[in-house]
């Protein structure tokens, strides 16, 4: 495992951009979480937080066959490998393993291009504990919505009675590449036209801030 800076980055989301991602209350705390044995990822990865996300509140582990992440800050995370052109299937399933105290998104982004500069871009595509999913666009400092807002759908399943949630995200631009869907669970829940949203580059996992979350299966096929 390396140890990674901390990483002070010109690109943040708006504060109405991170409100919207996020069910904050007016005037309420919502620091980042300190994470014991935060600051390290996996050999191979690399992460990147919003804003002047602190890194040391940032831990991703190996465990059984997956990733296992605690944040402080939200945070994308991917490999340079998962770059490229052309149709593909990304998929992985998260679970979310106790709940936040405000409901916080984690999910799939794709269409990554400078993601190391203040001019990242990229489309991402989250599901939280109160069973809405979202589809999003950063364009450096800003956010734009692709779905209006965050979208009540039956497919997100909302944490059980031990608290936790497990939901299998896609995005299918491979079946038929004119076309991007987003699916949850197997279910598609938004599709449309693939040239509209610039998927070609790099597809990894986003996690919102104080989210606990458990990762198998993150794969893209090409």
């Amino acid at each position: 495992m390396r140890v990674l800076p901390i990483i002070a980055l010109a690109a943040c989301l708006p504060f109405a951009a991170q409100a919207q991602e996020s069910q904050k209350p007016a005037g309420h705390d919502h620091a980042d979480h300190p994470v014991a044995g935060g600051g390290a990822i996996p050999s191979g990865w690399t992460a990147r937080a919003d804003g002047k996300g602190d890194l040391t509140k940032v831990k991703v582990v190996p465990m059984g066959s997956g990733i296992h992440v605690t944040l402080g800050p939200a945070i994308i995370l991917y490999k340079s490998a998962n770059e490229g052109k052309g149709p593909f299937h990304t998929l992985a399933t998260f679970t979310q393993t106790k709940p936040t105290e405000h409901a916080e998104g984690y999910g799939l982004f794709a269409g990554g291009h400078d993601l190391e500069s203040s001019g990242q871009t990229y489309v991402y595509f989250l599901v939280r504990q109160d069973g809405k999913y979202l589809i999003k666009r950063r364009d450096g400092e800003k956010t734009s919505e692709i779905t209006k807002g965050w979208v009540t759908d039956a497919a997100v399943k909302k944490p059980d009675a031990k608290g936790s949630a497990t939901n299998l995200l896609e995005i299918d631009h491979k079946r038929d590449p004119s076309k991007a869907v987003f699916l949850v669970n197997s279910k598609p829940v938004y599709t449309t036209d693939a040239k509209s949203l610039d998927l070609d580059g790099n597809v990894g996992l986003r996690i919102n801030h104080n989210l606990d979350v458990h990762i198998e299966g993150f794969d893209v096929h090409r």
